[in-house]
């Protein structure tokens, strides 16, 4: 599974890399802001798109919409935070993505969690 994820924090991207790598995904490539996830997109064609709620001055949310609204083929998105889920449930069912991930929660079993328990539900 080839994933890129979209977080403004390089501390956040250099861990997390690291521990998806280690549970066996391919990390194809991190973007800091929306220009940056739409452009590696368009040309690292990843599976999925882990996109943090909170991107600076940038809505998560407002990322994955532009991304699904792009044109171009699009990944998976599944949201990530270091907030918990529940305070943004209403927003991930309006949102385009897939579900949602915890950061300290972040693993590739959760990764495929989301995506298997979307599948089933279609």
């Amino acid at each position: 599974m080839r994933l890129l994820i979209v977080d403004d924090s390089p501390e956040f991207l250099e861990v997390a890399q690291a521990v998806l790598e280690n549970d066996g995904m391919t990390v194809v490539g991190v973007a800091s802001s929306s220009h940056e996830a739409l452009d590696r997109i368009r040309h690292l064609r990843p599976d999925v798109a882990l996109v943090d709620i909170d991107l600076g001055d940038e809505s998560g949310f407002d990322v994955a919409r532009r991304l699904a609204a792009g044109g171009d083929p699009v990944p998976s998105l599944i949201i990530i935070s270091s907030h918990d889920g529940d305070d943004f449930e209403e927003l991930l069912e309006t949102s385009p993505a897939l579900g949602f991930v915890s950061k300290s929660g972040l693993s590739g079993d959760a990764i495929r969690a989301v995506l298997e328990t979307k599948g089933s539900a279609t």
